[in-house]
């Protein structure tokens, strides 16, 4: 994976396994599980999906916490459109993210710290 550098990076898979393959990806390139996180409509393949792949979890370190707790009261489009946006992505690229996680698809985000 050599184009992944110091910026945030995300990539759309199809399923659980490309996204599992992708976080072992980043792991090799120097990421650390705590800034890998993997999303999907339904919270609970996230769950399982970064559990097996030993990637983080979005929470009030990476929202904040009007954003964590707004969340509590979102649907989950809206909640995972804040969760993007909370990881520096713009509205429009949340927009496009969620609408993949819509049509069944995994999206890995990376973040490196400075």
């Amino acid at each position: 994976m050599s184009t992944i550098d110091n910026k945030a990076y995300a990539k759309i898979v199809e399923n659980g396994v490309q996204a599992v393959e992708t976080v072992q990806e980043l792991h090799s390139a120097g990421y650390a599980a705590e800034h890998i996180y993997v999303l999907a409509h339904d919270q609970d393949r996230s769950d399982r999906i970064a559990e097996a792949a030993d990637a983080g979890h979005i929470g009030l370190k990476e929202e904040g916490v009007f954003t964590a707790i707004a969340n509590l009261f979102r649907s989950r489009g809206d909640e995972l459109r804040a969760k993007i946006i909370s990881l520096g992505f713009t509205e429009s690229e949340a927009r496009f993210y969620e609408k993949e996680l819509d049509l069944g698809r995994v999206l890995v985000i990376a973040k490196r710290t400075a």
